[in-house]
Formats: structure tokens, C-alpha cells, sequence
């Protein structure tokens, strides 16, 4: 009977979305919604208890009935009892819909109700939480959205423990932490970032004003261009660019010595700046060091009289050529203007690859002009309609169309002009086309295409680019939760779609002038039961000899993309799951290095290193794939900084505060990295029989790369505040030399050497790099760290993580202000006393409160 409750629940949510309307919102109606989590490991299992509550703000009754309340959570939820008052239907994805109980007696204006739920696995912080709330009348189809969930903390922090020593991060945890900083004088920081090969500060100087002129030598126009732009934008006035020999010598001169790649040498003395290197890239990154060794402050403003720089001689190459970021713009969109802007701080911090996430399940972002289908369907979510022109709302997007973040795309000129943008600033960018899984959008706008095309009678084109079989009949469910998700590799249309793709793209990088060497084609996250019961499959066992189960279908599918690419000059990019096969050791899955892409330039990001899987970047490079290393528990910067409710991001691959990147040792990361997701040691096991890097490995690490996947992301302030500072600790790791804690055999002299450099580091940002990026490119909303505080008999004492930014306070428990008291000394003890950390423009840290530290001084 309760499964019957259940389908009837699913069924009526479907039918309410047969018929859709974008209607404004019913002014009567209003709901307040809170969410508060209640307690993890609820009954001892692996579940959340949490409640929503919800107050009629509003000036009508919700009714007993004859309306469905739509939402998305990213966790598949159940009624704690039979007694609360909605019925719950999960339904695809993230989205899940509300209809009422038998209950349920309605909702009078005033009043509220409260609904415990249970939700299939822990909660950790707000990004957890039931988001994009509203609600469809039955008869009229009128939609009434409402405003965003408000959070409530759990009441027990102990309860809300995941498991044993899991801890809330507090005050005082992050004041211990902070305490090994040392305060280190400006003048002694090395003032080129990310740090140089050598770096020696002459004792000279130069002062720059708005008469200085620009010589450069053949063919590095475009390089002294870029740095004339750039010195406008600090003196307000057009610098003189010439080509060399010039009747005066210039003030910055750009030579060509014939260094390799991308090293360079940067000479500044009284005379002026000499930049030489043996290529455009090179002088570009000289040109970039320049611009970190001009004082922060002077990107304040455009109107500068002159600009000291310090004397220096610099001589810099990268540690790998591979320095990359991929950013999501599938699940959240963000527009073209924000991706310029991230282009210019990469170039900044010598970031040479985007690797651009343009499609996913919930949104296919590049338009392909052979396939329109693909953004007039797949780049628009609202609330869903019987004829499948757009994907249902996901990650809180809403009921409306073309509306930001859920919808959005960039055209065909968009993405020049991007390509040309980077490009100009020697950074390449990889287009990823995520397959065979995270494919929803793509399925479903070739579906609309199948059913137009089918409607007028041309049942040929109509199936020339289906993506999935009519009849296939096989469950499964993704991790996302999606049913629907991973193209039918079995279909010989799967293959006229991903070469039409791939043409339209080639197309657009050689109609911009821009590289291409490489498409990533995804391959991560296939569920299991795809395929098992498509007549596509039962097909082709019977044509092909190679393919008997649908696992063989892994290297059928990838082989044939992979040819297709090299016949169009290309290699294969994917994450790691393409280099791997699944096989049982003891009873037990686990992933093998697979032979079959070996040897053949396929690169893989490996991103898992967790629970059995550390070695797996090593196992692969050892195995003869190109490996870029690209770990969760690293380089995932949508993962959270720390653990705390209100600490925006997930967590399922641990925190990752600003030191984790920081301290990565490419070549024997288990050195120092030896704790798992949940911040406990690896066993001896793991460490002793985890596979080491060989000679042939270390050469096929090709590089570094960072990620942002943007499910938490709704705008371009989220995005900042989890990118930066954590960017230029991956910058600094993947452009600089190996450090000298890293090859260090002494833990005790490795130790106080990693010390002295983390503080080097933390000063650099706090006194140079982020007062740049507060107006660089218009400025950065990156995050401005917690400050620490420790309670001692009668006084507290307060500190930052970043040295040069300052700390403020109240005493009556309001949130402090710039006009608050400066922090300088201990204060006395108060119980409302609350500190709040500042930058040097002014923006403000989240809160800590003396509450939430025990006093260890007390008698």
C-alpha cells in the first residue's frame, strides 16, 4: 500500500507538468520556508534527520489540496513518520515535488507547520539544504515561487557528528592554527609571483610614469600591446609601443634570446626593464612577473603619477608546462563577460589551460549551428512541460526560463571571442563534451529534435543524431540520481552526433585563430545497469565478437571516439575512468590500469585519490597515460575551506583550506598528504603498499590542474569567494620549482622549512596578492579568512590567517563594522564580544563569536 501511495504521488507530480505556464506570482500567496538539520547517523545508519518548517506569510490560505510543491534537494528523501503533512515524490535529479497528506487540513495565513524528513545520507552545511521552492496549481497551472530557504544551525552540535572525532571547525581551531604564521616585513617578501627559479633584488630602482614607451623586437607585437593595455589602465594615458631598433630606447624592452618554451629573464635596474625570452609565451610571463612586482596599490586606480618598481634580476621557467583550471559552466551558468575576467587572472598567475565543462546533465552551454536543439533546448531549465522544450529546474534554479544561473549559453561569436581573448594571452583552451554519462541535456534536446523532425514525416533525420534507444528498458540511477543520464553507446547515431560536435568545434577554434590539439570527451560517473536491456546493444553482440557484456562496450565506445579524433589530428582527453576497467581483487571492485589506451597520448585527469584509490595518479602515469593530476581532495575548490554549518560548499571529498593545495608534492604526494576525506590518518597498509612513481611515470605527469564545479555557484561573488586565494596556491605549485620542505629527508628541518615558506606565502597574499585582486580585472570577491580566537582566564586574543589584513570587534554581539574598534591586544572578556576579520578595501569576513570558545584560563 505504501508503495501505491508512492507511484500515485510520482504519478500526479508528472501530470502536473503536462501542461506549463510562466505566469507572475500570485500576490496572496506567500511561504516562508526554514530548513534546519537535526542529526546525522539518525536510528545508527547512514541517514539525516532534518525539518523543514513552513509559515503562511501571505494574505490567503494554502488549501487543503489542488496545488503540488516542487523543490530541489540533492539528497532523495522520505517522511520520518506516516503522521507529517505532505506526501513526497522523487522524480528526477535533484527535483522532487510536495503534494499533500491526508492530513494536511490546509495552511491559514499566520500559520505554520513543521515536516521531519529523512534524507539518504549525512548533511554537513547550508549547501546541503532543500532550495528552489514553488508551487503549481492544479487546475490553472500558475506557478508562485518563493523566496530562498533560510538555514537554521542544528541544535546538537554532537549530534550532527558524522562520525567519531568529527569536529565543527571553531575559533580556537582556527586560532592554533594560525599561530605558526610568522609576520614577515614586506620588504623581505619576494615580490614576483608565483615564485621564480632565481630571484635576486639588485638595490636600484625605476620610476615608470605615463611618458615610458614599449620597444619590442619581432613578433612580439601582440605581447607589448597587451602590456601597453595594461599600463594605461594604471597611468590613464596611451603608452608608445614600437618596433626595435626605435630612435630612443624604450623604457621596457622585449628581446628574443631563444630560450625554450616558456622560460624568460627579467632584468629591472635604473635604466629601465628588459624582458628576454625565447618565445611569445615567455615574454608573456615576464611581462606577468612585471606586473606582480608593481605595488598592489597602484591598481587602484588609472590615474598614477609614477609607479616605483624594485631593482630586480630574474631568471624563471614553469615546473610543468600543463597548468590548468577547469570550470564548470553546465550545472550554473556564468556569462561570457565573467570568463574574460577569470582569463585575466589566469594569465596573471600563469594558469596556460582552461579546461571549460561546457555540458552536463543539467545544461549543454556551446551552440553547435547544425544542432540548434542543443541551447534552444538544452541551455534552458524551467518548470517542465509535456513537449520537452527546455530541462526541469535543478540546483534551485526556479520555474522560469532564461534566467540565470539555470539557463544561458554562449553563441557561436561568444565563444571566439573567448578563444581569441585567451589565446592572445597563451592560454589554450580544451572544450570538454561530457560522455557517455552526465549527457542529459544532450539526450534530451536531440529527443525534441526526434519528436519535430518525426511529426514531419522524416523519420531518417529524425533518428540521425538520437542519442538514446526508444526501447531500451534498463534502470539505473546516477549519482546525481538521474535515470535517463548516459548516451546509447551502442548507436551508430551516438557517433553521427559526437563527429558533428566535434566538426562545429574544430570549425570555431580555426575561424578564431586558436589552438586545438585536444577534446575531452568526459567518461567519468557511468552508472551501473546502462545499456543491459538496449536492443542497440543485443544488436551489435551479434555483429561485433568484441563486445559480450556491456563492460566491453567501455573500450568500444572510447575507441571509436578516440580514432575519430586522430583522423581530425586530435588526441583523446577524459577523466580517468577512460585509462581504467573495473575487475574484483579479493572480493572486491577495484579500478585497473587498462591497457587497451595505453601508449597512445590519451590524457586522463585523475581527480580520485580516496578510500583505496591514492595511488591511482601514479598507477596510470606508471602505466603509460598521460596524467594530469587533478585530485578531490586538492584541487576541487567547490569543495568547502573548512568544516562549519555556514561555510558554503561540499565536502564529500574533505575540506581543502588554502594550505592543502599549498603543500602538494606532485611527485610523492603521500609524504605530507596522509589523511583521508574524513581527516583521519591512512593506515600503514595503504602507505607502505600504495604504488610509488617511477622514472617512465614522472614523465608522463604532464601537469596540475584545479576544478570548480558550480552545483553551489548561482553567482559570479560564489564563484570568486571559493576560486580565491586557493587559485594561486595551485598556481605557485604548479608553476614553481619543487620546494625545498619537499626534498627535504629530515622531517624535523622539513618541517621548519615548510613552516617558514607557508608563511612566506600567507604573507605575500595578505600584503600583495590580494590587495591586487581587490581591482585587478575589476576586482575579486575572494574570501576573506574567519578570524581565530582563544579565550584565556580574563581576556581574548584574536588573529588572522593572512598577515597585513586587520581585525575589528564589538562587544555587544553586533556584527562589526569598519567603524568598530581595531583588534591590537587582548581584549577582556565579554559575552557578547564578536570579531570579524577586514581586508584592505574594506570587505568584511563571516563572524567569530567568544561564545563558541571554551576558556581554557578559567578557574
Amino acid at each position: 500500500m505504501i508503495k501505491m501511495k508512492f507511484l500515485y504521488s510520482i504519478i500526479l507530480c508528472i501530470l502536473s507538468s503536462v501542461v506549463y505556464a510562466q505566469t507572475k506570482k500570485t500576490p496572496q500567496l506567500d511561504l516562508a520556508i526554514t530548513w534546519q538539520p537535526l542529526e546525522n547517523n539518525y536510528l545508527k545508519d547512514e541517514q539525516g534527520l532534518s525539518v523543514l518548517e513552513i509559515k503562511n506569510v501571505g494574505k490567503t490560505a494554502l488549501p487543503k489540496n489542488g496545488w503540488k510543491l516542487f523543490f530541489n534537494f540533492i539528497r532523495v528523501i522520505t517522511p520520518k513518520n506516516a503522521d507529517q503533512p505532505f506526501n513526497v515524490a522523487h522524480l528526477n535529479g535533484d527535483l522532487s515535488c510536495f503534494t499533500p497528506g491526508k492530513n494536511f487540513e490546509g495552511l491559514k495565513p499566520g500559520e505554520s507547520l513543521k515536516y521531519e524528513m529523512l534524507s539518504n545520507s549525512w548533511m554537513v552545511n547550508t549547501s546541503d539544504s532543500p532550495q528552489g521552492f514553488y508551487l503549481v496549481w492544479d487546475n490553472s497551472n500558475e506557478i508562485v515561487p518563493f523566496k530562498p530557504v533560510s538555514f537554521v544551525a542544528p541544535p546538537d552540535q554532537k549530534k550532527f557528528f558524522r562520525v567519531g572525532g568529527d569536529k565543527e571547525t571553531t575559533p580556537e581551531m582556527i586560532f592554533n592554527a594560525n599561530q605558526s604564521i610568522s609576520n614577515i616585513s614586506e620588504s623581505k617578501l619576494t615580490k614576483v609571483f608565483p615564485t621564480p627559479v632565481e630571484y635576486v633584488e639588485n638595490g636600484k630602482s625605476l620610476t615608470l610614469s605615463s611618458n615610458l614607451s614599449i620597444g619590442y623586437e619581432t613578433g612580439f607585437e601582440n605581447e607589448a600591446n597587451l602590456l601597453a593595455n595594461d599600463l594605461f589602465k594604471l597611468f590613464g594615458k596611451k603608452i608608445k609601443v614600437s618596433k626595435l631598433p626605435s630612435a630612443a630606447k624604450p623604457t621596457i624592452i622585449l628581446l628574443n634570446d631563444g630560450s625554450a618554451n616558456e622560460a624568460y629573464t627579467l632584468s629591472v635596474d635604473e635604466k629601465g626593464v628588459t624582458i628576454n625570452a625565447g618565445s611569445n609565451a615567455g615574454i608573456f610571463y615576464g611581462i606577468q612577473s612585471l606586473k606582480t612586482l608593481i605595488d598592489p596599490a597602484a591598481f587602484a586606480t588609472d590615474k598614477n603619477k609614477e609607479i616605483v618598481l624594485t631593482g630586480v634580476e630574474v631568471k624563471d621557467s614553469p615546473r610543468f608546462g600543463y597548468r590548468g583550471f577547469m570550470l564548470d559552466v553546465a550545472r550554473n551558468f556564468q556569462p561570457k563577460a565573467q570568463i574574460l575576467k577569470l582569463l585575466d587572472v589566469f594569465a596573471l598567475y600563469k594558469i596556460n589551460t582552461l579546461h571549460f565543462h561546457l555540458n552536463d546533465d543539467e545544461g549543454w552551454r556551446l551552440e553547435i549551428p547544425a544542432l540548434p536543439e542543443l541551447t534552444n533546448v538544452g541551455a534552458k531549465r524551467a518548470h517542465a512541460n509535456a513537449q520537452g522544450s527546455h530541462l526541469q529546474p535543478s540546483y534551485g534554479s526556479g520555474p522560469y526560463i532564461d534566467q540565470l544561473p539555470g539557463s544561458g549559453y554562449y553563441s557561436k561569436e561568444d565563444f571566439k571571442e573567448i578563444l581569441r581573448y585567451a589565446t592572445a594571452r597563451h592560454i589554450c583552451v580544451i572544450p570538454e563534451i561530457e560522455t557517455p554519462g552526465h549527457a542529459r541535456a544532450a539526450i534530451k534536446s536531440m529527443d525534441y529534435r526526434y519528436q519535430n523532425l518525426l511529426k514531419k514525416g522524416d523519420k531518417i533525420a529524425a533518428e540521425k543524431y538520437l542519442l538514446r534507444h526508444l526501447e531500451d528498458q534498463s534502470v539505473y540511477r546516477s549519482v546525481q540520481k538521474w535515470n535517463d543520464n548516459v548516451m546509447d553507446v551502442a548507436m551508430p547515431s551516438v557517433y553521427n552526433f559526437l563527429e558533428t560536435v566535434t566538426d562545429e568545434i574544430i570549425t570555431m577554434y580555426k575561424e578564431a585563430n586558436a589552438p586545438l590539439e585536444t577534446i575531452h570527451f568526459g567518461g567519468d560517473e557511468v552508472p551501473k545497469g546502462v545499456w543491459e536491456k538496449s536492443p542497440a546493444f543485443n544488436r551489435l553482440k551479434q555483429s561485433n565478437s568484441e563486445v559480450k557484456t556491456t563492460a566491453d562496450l567501455w573500450n568500444y565506445y572510447f575507441g571509436k571516439v578516440s580514432t575519430m579524433l586522430k583522423k581530425k589530428g586530435l588526441y583523446l582527453s577524459g577523466w580517468e575512468e577512460v585509462g581504467l576497467k573495473k575487475a574484483v581483487e579479493n572480493g572486491k571492485s577495484k579500478w585497473l590500469v587498462n591497457d587497451k589506451f595505453a601508449n597512445q597520448n590519451v590524457h586522463v585527469n585523475v581527480w580520485n585519490n580516496l578510500l583505496g584509490n591514492e595511488d591511482l595518479a601514479y598507477r596510470l602515469a606508471n602505466g603509460n597515460y598521460k596524467v594530469v593530476i587533478s585530485f578531490v581532495s586538492t584541487f576541487y575548490f567547490d569543495m568547502a575551506y573548512f568544516k562549519k554549518f555556514e561555510e558554503p560548499g561540499f565536502y564529500w571529498g574533505g575540506f581543502t583550506e588554502l594550505d592543502k593545495p599549498f603543500n602538494f608534492i606532485p611527485y610523492n604526494y603521500l609524504k605530507n598528504q596522509q589523511k583521508n576525506y574524513l581527516g583521519r590518518q591512512l593506515s600503514e597498509k595503504v602507505l607502505n603498499e600504495a604504488e610509488k612513481l617511477t622514472e617512465v611515470g614522472k614523465n608522463n605527469i604532464v601537469g596540475l590542474q584545479g576544478q570548480l564545479w558550480s552545483e553551489t555557484i548561482k553567482n559570479s561573488h560564489h564563484l570568486e569567494y571559493l576560486l580565491m586565494p586557493r587559485l594561486l596556491a595551485l598556481a605557485e605549485r604548479a608553476w614553481s620549482k619543487s620546494p625545498d620542505w619537499a626534498e627535504e629527508a629530515d622531517e624535523t628541518k622539513a618541517k621548519e622549512l615548510y613552516g617558514q615558506s607557508l608563511s612566506a606565502f600567507y604573507n605575500l597574499l595578505g600584503k600583495r596578492e590580494l590587495r591586487r585582486l581587490n581591482h585587478y580585472a575589476g576586482g575579486f570577491s575572494y574570501r576573506v579568512p574567519t578570524p581565530g580566537l582563544k579565550v584565556n582566564g580574563g581576556s581574548v586574543s584574536a588573529n588572522v590567517q593572512l598577515p597585513g589584513f586587520s581585525i575589528r570587534y564589538t562587544t555587544d554581539g553586533s556584527v562589526p563594522t569598519l567603524k568598530s574598534p581595531l583588534y591590537t591586544q587582548p581584549v577582556s572578556i565579554g559575552s557578547q564580544l564578536t570579531f570579524r576579520t577586514f581586508d584592505h578595501a574594506g570587505r568584511g569576513s563571516e563572524v567569530s563569536k567568544i561564545d563558541q570558545v571554551k576558556n581554557d584560563g578559567a578557574k
